[in-house]
């Protein structure tokens, strides 16, 4: 199995594509298929949010790019950028991720599917859309999701376990 474990910034050639909702690109651990069926393992840091785009390179040495999957959201539109604001306290205020897209007068959230939601943001004056759509929630004030040009381009994820060893209460020390 292909073990993902060091994000590159670029790539000269992409060996295939891990296709991934949004909450499988915040675990730190996981097991998947390409899009070619093959499975693969992910290691990460704890914390590591795999973005759409990202490259990982693999133990073998090919490079896999990171596809965020179309999932069952919500556009959230308003009339006003104040009614916009609104929508947006109420849904961090909730610890609601969002989306923040579009720019200038066509702004507009994304949120992940909840009935509660949509009547809480109708009731604020929203136009609240059912899509299928990819989810790329904002990474928070101290989620350390920036990403600079011109650092290091080799960033290994985690270590890299050989073999790991279950220790169970009976286990003598």
């Amino acid at each position: 199995m292909l073990t993902l474990h060091t994000k590159l910034d670029a790539a000269d050639e992409i060996g295939g594509e891990l296709i991934l909702p949004y909450e499988l690109r915040e675990k730190s651990r996981l097991r998947g298929q390409l899009a070619s069926g093959e499975e693969v393992a992910v290691f990460t840091v704890r914390g590591t949010v795999l973005r759409h785009g990202d490259l990982l390179k693999g133990d073998d040495g090919r490079v896999v790019r990171i596809v965020a999957a179309k999932e069952a959201t919500y556009r959230v539109d308003c009339d006003t950028p104040r009614t916009l604001l609104r929508c947006a306290f109420h849904l961090g205020n909730r610890h609601t991720q969002a989306q923040v897209a579009g720019d200038g007068s066509d702004g507009y959230l994304r949120i992940r599917k909840d009935s509660v939601l949509k009547e809480m943001l109708e009731g604020l004056g929203a136009r609240v859309t059912e899509e299928l759509a990819a989810f790329e929630p904002e990474s928070g004030a101290y989620g350390g999701g920036h990403h600079h040009h011109g650092d290091e381009h080799h960033h290994p994820l985690a270590p890299i376990p050989l073999r790991q060893k279950i220790h169970r209460p009976s286990d003598k020390v």
